[in-house]
């Protein structure tokens, strides 16, 4: 028995949650003089005492609606990994709620959600792989298991530089890590869409 197909609302999402993602935070931080990628986090231009707080806000909940239509319409992934995105997209609401309160200050519950949504962006691929007949290989248990390895040690190393004020260069690495999730997260999906959509 194959897969069931994926939906079409997943196949948008793949396509353009990565690009309008990075446009997002890109334009925020030109709008704001000052703003330094290298040091400052994606977080940041949604802070309190950030004057693009409201567009990256709105970046953040496009973001979140972009990977519950695949938790959703990603039919093709087990439903175990479809429930860990969904909570990656439930988290980034509620990283997008509980802003960062300064750009040298933090928020319990901001780095709570943040922790819970890189974690679960992380680690989906885990969760869902099948036995469907001739499932693409990031969708087999080997593939699922050397995603989540190899995206694992990404988040760490972000998070051990997030945590610590003696690094500097947090802004480059919470966006390597973002742009490593989204942009495997939108391959699987067209890969079981090349797969199963026939």
């Amino acid at each position: 028995m194959t897969a069931p197909r994926v939906g079409g609302p997943a196949t948008l999402a793949a396509y353009i949650g990565p690009p309008l993602g990075a446009l997002g935070w890109i334009i925020a931080g030109a709008m704001w003089p000052g703003y330094d990628p290298v040091v400052h986090t994606i977080s940041d231009l949604a802070a309190d005492d950030s004057p693009v707080q409201g567009f990256m806000s709105a970046s953040f909940i496009l973001g979140a609606v972009f990977t519950m239509l695949v938790a959703v319409y990603a039919r093709p992934f087990a439903m175990p990994g479809r429930v860990a995105l969904a909570i990656a997209s439930v988290a980034t609401v509620g990283l997008t709620v509980f802003t960062t309160p300064s750009q040298i200050g933090h928020s319990v519950p901001h780095r709570i959600f943040a922790i819970i949504s890189f974690v679960a962006m992380s680690a989906w691929p885990l969760f869902s792989w099948r036995r469907a007949p001739g499932a693409p290989w990031p969708l087999t248990r080997a593939g699922g298991i050397l995603a989540t390895v190899g995206l694992a040690v990404i988040s760490v190393a972000f998070l051990l530089v997030w945590t610590n004020p003696e690094f500097h260069y947090s802004g480059i690495a919470e966006r390597f890590l973002v742009v490593a999730q989204a942009v495997y997260l939108s391959f699987v999906v067209l890969a079981a869409k090349a797969r199963f959509n026939r």
